[in-house]
């Protein structure tokens, strides 16, 4: 099992990378008042038919073939439904694919979202032919970091340029400590 939340976020997007997406938006948003920390990850990649979305929950059923068992799907499932939360995957082919992870925010049980700003930033790094929208909220604070808007203000400049890079990381945490505001996942 992963140990943290950010981890089983990588796992699932690196998915939507092999799915061939151009586009994946990742949302993580707290509610205080519902108690909820809702995760969700969508793209625009080949998307899957009805029977491979039932079958990807299954740990011994993967598309890959380095491996014969997929458990990134299943224990983000099972992190999820040990809160008293839900999970769901909606996917159509040649349209996407979309994962919503709901987990109970004060739950006993649910793993810490760990490092986000890392993955987000390793995913912007390791893919610079795809495009990111990511939306941090607790509440009714927010922010987005959009690299089609990046890449409107940089032109060619590549993000993983050294001074890029750095940009994307100090972003990513003083967004996040803006909208946090004390507040901890």
């Amino acid at each position: 099992m992963m140990t943290e939340l950010s981890l089983n976020v990588l796992d699932v997007a690196q998915n939507s990378v092999r799915a061939e997406a151009t586009l994946i938006e990742i949302t993580v948003a707290a509610d205080t008042g519902k108690d909820t920390l809702t995760i969700t990850i969508r793209d625009n990649g080949c998307g899957m038919t009805e029977e491979q979305v039932q079958s990807v929950e299954d740990p011994f059923f993967t598309t890959r073939t380095t491996r014969k068992v997929g458990l990134g799907v299943p224990f983000f499932k099972m992190a999820a439904l040990a809160t008293g939360g839900e999970f769901s995957i909606q996917s159509e082919p040649q349209a996407g694919t979309l994962v919503t992870a709901v987990f109970g925010l004060s739950h006993i049980d649910r793993m810490p979202l760990g490092d986000i700003n890392s993955t987000i930033h390793t995913l912007i790094q390791y893919n610079p032919t795809i495009d990111f929208v990511y939306r941090y909220a607790v509440d009714d604070r927010e922010f987005v970091l959009d690299t089609r808007e990046f890449r409107q203000i940089l032109g060619d400049i590549p993000f993983d340029s050294p001074e890029i890079s750095a940009y994307i990381s100090e972003y990513l945490e003083e967004n996040q400590d803006g909208v946090n505001m004390g507040f901890t996942m």
